[in-house]
């Protein structure tokens, strides 16, 4: 399994059983995220001095984001495990690539090597995955063919005769029978090829929210407005930050007439001071 792959290479111990996807994503997904400081610090370790356990922080707190790629690919029914297990190749080889000089974050870079690397592994594996999945159907792939005397579809007759032969269902005799009949087409088409071929499953991957600079970017976004939310807070008068907190930053929240009560002022007042503390967060934050 991927956990078993990545546990060798990586040193990381899981909290749950080795062979468990459920626990290795659970453990990757608490890794925290670097830096744009610690990237580029680590990263010219790596380059300047070959230091490999600079390249392993690299490698985990990017575990997560091949997760996220690998799950836009789920709908060409191959193993979840199998899809991050060679997205985690495709990151190793990012971050052997890696220049911090050029300007530009790691996930941006290594999502392109992610994605190689799935890419190649569905090109190996998409026909043979969508036209025989369980062992019914594999029984029918090898079979079917080597049972149909000419190439003109099968009559009911000769559906049920073979149904019964192999023991499956006539339903997965016809699905297997349009399966093989349908067209093989190019993965991934040259620009040049007519408008029929250019619908190919190259299309369809990934998923449009499958990228994951964007959640770096929304992460840190969040970040920054959680620190200076917190700054600004700091810069208001004690019972401004307290009504402010109490009534909009806690899960039991006072009303105003609670705060009137306590504070000895009427419940206009409260709502004045909490109007005139929201606006004064709005100009520390933007300030």
């Amino acid at each position: 399994m991927t956990a078993a792959l990545v546990a060798k290479q990586t040193g990381m111990v899981f909290a749950g059983p080795v062979g468990s996807l459920d626990s290795y994503i659970d453990r990757v997904s608490q890794i925290p995220v670097l830096t744009k400081d610690d990237e580029v610090a680590l990263a010219v370790r790596f380059r300047s001095e070959g230091d490999l356990d600079a390249a392993r922080q690299m490698v985990l707190s990017h575990l997560r984001f091949v997760v996220h790629i690998a799950r836009g690919y789920l709908g060409y029914g191959l193993p979840m495990g199998d899809l991050v297990q060679e997205g985690n190749v495709g990151l190793m080889k990012a971050v052997k690539r890696f220049d911090p000089a050029v300007g530009v974050r790691l996930v941006s870079f290594a999502v392109h090597w992610i994605r190689a690397e799935i890419h190649e592994y569905v090109l190996r594996n998409w026909r043979l995955v969508k036209v025989a999945t369980t062992k019914s159907q594999r029984k029918l792939f090898f079979n079917l063919r080597k049972m149909k005397k000419n190439l003109a579809w099968l009559s009911e007759a000769e559906t049920l005769a073979v149904a019964q032969d192999l023991g499956v269902e006539v339903r997965d005799v016809r699905e297997m029978e349009q399966r093989l009949s349908a067209r093989d087409m190019s993965f991934d088409p040259a620009p040049d090829t007519d408008e029929e071929e250019s619908y190919s499953p190259a299309m369809y991957l990934p998923a449009s929210n499958a990228d994951p600079a964007a959640e770096v970017e929304r992460a840190e976004w969040e970040q920054d407005s959680s620190d200076r939310l917190e700054l600004a807070l700091g810069m208001l008068d004690e019972r401004s930050r307290s009504i402010l907190k109490r009534r909009w930053m806690t899960d039991d929240k006072a009303t105003l007439h609670e705060l009137a009560d306590e504070y000895g002022i009427s419940a206009e007042r409260v709502r004045q001071v909490e109007s005139n503390a929201i606006n004064k967060l709005k100009d520390l934050m933007a300030a």
